[in-house]
């Protein structure tokens, strides 16, 4: 079963890194050009997405870069850093909250037949389409986001998109899993007994948390406490519907190859340039992301070796400069 406690526990690993950032989610280097809701209308209801874009997307000689934030269910808010790519490079960037969570439209009450991967494919299809970006665009996809990019490439073959940065994403849910569990052990014995436990010890899983986070989640950080606010991504709370029904474990029940990626499954289909970015600390280790590499055709693979899952927060500077050497 591909939705079982194991796979949803080693799920909350990966969005505790993302809510671990949050907190750095003021430091943009410039003000939002637009923000606000716009309507996606899915299956004869309308919901609304929570958008911000940095830079003038009219204006630009630069093709616009729509940022995908992981998950699924968190937020945009830790990729502001990107910008950069607007402040510095003169690229327009468009990042959202994805349906379900933050500051978009909750549905706690869709079953988990609702929330699957051609969901979030329409509701990006929707920013695009609203924008008027449809016929130029570049993605980039953080984590849960390099999934959901890499799926719209193949699915849908957009005529627009030009180039994709998949930033700490992963070939398959396995290996994530066992990446996750490898690191584990790493620290110190009582990490490990937390993690195992999960959410039968909420206090002792959320410590465990923190500290796997603080190691491999994202290094400018120190290890303290989340904020109380982010406790519902991981409890019992509408925010769970996205955190439990749309994790990648769970939307792949319908077909579990969904997500598995590899050189004879579907990365033949990817027809635009990827450049692929880890970190050498990174949960997305050298093995979780090379079968990418391995099986895209027009690809490039950077590690940064003072990063683990944010080089762009970890390594920002850098980060910024090849994605926009990339983009050019």
């Amino acid at each position: 079963d591909v939705c079982t406690n194991r796979g949803a526990q080693t799920w909350l690993l990966q969005v505790t890194a993302h809510a671990h950032l949050t907190k750095m989610a003021g430091n943009e280097s410039c003000k939002p050009s637009f923000e606000g809701l716009i309507p996606f209308k899915y299956q004869g209801e309308t919901f609304e997405t929570y958008t911000r874009v940095y830079g003038e997307l009219k204006d630009s000689n630069h093709t616009p870069v729509v940022a995908l934030h992981g998950g699924p269910g968190l937020s945009h808010d830790y990729l502001r850093p990107l910008s950069d790519l607007s402040t510095n490079y003169g690229f327009p960037v468009i990042m959202y909250d994805q349906i379900g969570n933050a500051k978009s439209t909750h549905l706690k009450d869709k079953p988990e037949t609702f929330w699957t991967i051609d969901l979030f494919i329409d509701e990006l299809e929707n920013i695009l389409k609203h924008f008027g970006v449809s016929d130029d665009f570049h993605l980039l996809g953080h984590s849960w986001g390099g999934i959901l990019g890499l799926e719209f490439e193949v699915r849908r073959k957009p005529k627009g998109l030009k180039k994709f940065v998949s930033a700490s994403s992963l070939a398959s849910t396995a290996l994530w899993m066992r990446s996750t569990m490898e690191l584990a052990q790493t620290l110190p014995q009582e990490v490990g007994e937390g993690l195992a436990v999960g959410m039968k010890d909420p206090k002792k899983y959320w410590e465990a948390l923190q500290q796997f986070h603080a190691h491999y989640g994202c290094d400018v950080l120190s290890n303290r406490s989340l904020n109380n606010t982010w406790i519902p991504s991981f409890g019992c709370s509408e925010n769970t519907v996205v955190a439990g029904n749309a994790h990648p474990w769970c939307l792949s029940w319908q077909n579990p190859q969904r997500l598995v990626y590899h050189r004879s499954y579907r990365l033949h289909l990817v027809r635009i340039p990827v450049f692929m970015i880890n970190g050498r600390k990174d949960i997305a280790q050298d093995y979780v992301v090379r079968p990418l590499f391995d099986g895209i055709t027009k690809v490039k693979w950077v590690t940064f070796e003072n990063s683990s899952h944010m080089p762009l927060m970890e390594e920002r500077e850098r980060f910024m400069k090849l994605v926009s050497e990339f983009l050019l």
